[in-house]
């Protein structure tokens, strides 16, 4: 058994009902996500769905917390979580050190708000982090103070910048995918 596992954060269809929706980049990121989960399910790798439990669209009677519909429908275990990363009070942690987990390839959504803040939670709780920036996906952001408009790809190079050397290893999905196929 791998102590490698595919964590897959708030991939779900709360999101579509966002006004920030924006469908740019989905074609990318559901290429990416859609063939990591192939591979960990070739491998015998766990893949792990995190869904975010929370008001409106996120709440469980919305009927939107689930997969977005084309999401493979592969998966080892599901968590939910009410705060932004995926190890507070949702049994995560013990799941994973029950399977002998340590490593972590983080993906999904909001790059830099539920994925980056579980990279930096799992960091601090001794697991290894593969952040692979290139199967998450997130959105335009204007600056509260400036007004700039920060594209999704200027967020996620902020994310790779403070997460590299600190709290993850930066992996795209070929290299995750390529060094799966070592294991």
């Amino acid at each position: 058994m791998s102590n490698t596992a595919l964590i897959v954060i708030d991939v779900q269809q709360s999101f579509l009902h966002r006004p920030f929706w924006c469908e740019d980049d989905v074609p990318e990121f559901q290429a990416n996500i859609s063939q990591l989960i192939e591979a960990c399910v070739a491998k015998n790798v766990p893949v792990v769905r995190i869904f975010h439990i929370s008001s409106g669209p996120f709440a469980l009677e919305s009927g939107f917390v689930k997969p977005l519909d084309w999401m493979p429908p592969q998966h080892d275990v599901v968590f939910h979580k009410h705060v932004h990363n995926a190890f507070s009070d949702t049994g995560l942690d013990y799941w994973l050190r029950t399977h002998n987990i340590s490593k972590l390839l983080i993906t999904g959504i909001r790059t830099e708000q539920c994925c980056e803040t579980t990279a930096r939670v799992g960091s601090d709780m001794g697991y290894e982090i593969d952040f692979i920036t290139d199967a998450t996906l997130t959105f335009a952001m204007t600056h509260p103070k400036t007004g700039r408009i920060l594209s999704a790809s200027d967020i996620k190079e902020r994310t790779e910048v403070v997460l590299s050397g600190r709290f993850a290893n930066l992996v795209s999905t070929a290299g995750a995918i390529k060094a799966l196929s070592a294991v």
